[in-house]
């Protein structure tokens, strides 16, 4: 019976380790609503598009991050200096293409929240890939 459960133990953890990016996903969604939450919060109070995505993403980032170590890129020990630099560094990659795209965008005209919306997947495809091909390569 040992056996036969130790078997499916490991054939679940493959599973679930497959699901890397659907889990990254499900972060990044709840990240974005919290991000949004305070962008526009910030817009209402008359803050700059630009300055609102920053600190959106900024508190965003945050949660992304305690997400993203306890549920998404498990790693079998506790999270090394490394990774957190690579994920301040990727976070610092994804604020400047999001901050950039905003104020650009809405530089154009374009309203401050569809920018921010424009910028999300843009945002979310580069840091995901870093994150994972980088940051979070060992777990």
């Amino acid at each position: 019976m040992g056996a036969r459960t130790s078997a499916v133990a490991s054939m679940t953890a493959g599973v679930i380790a497959r699901f890397t990016f659907t889990r990254y996903l499900v972060a990044s969604v709840i990240a974005l609503c919290g991000d949004m939450l305070l962008f526009l919060g910030l817009l209402k109070a008359d803050v700059t598009p630009a300055a609102a995505g920053f600190a959106g993403y900024a508190g965003g980032l945050l949660l992304h991050w305690m997400i993203s170590i306890r549920f998404v890129f498990t790693p079998s020990d506790r999270a090394t200096h490394g990774q957190r630099l690579g994920f301040v560094a990727s976070a610092i990659i994804g604020l400047a293409i999001t901050t950039g795209l905003i104020s650009g965008l809405s530089a154009t005209g374009l309203a401050p929240a569809l920018a921010k919306l424009i910028a999300v997947p843009v945002s979310f495809l580069a840091v995901y890939a870093i994150r994972k091909y980088g940051v979070f390569s060992a777990a």
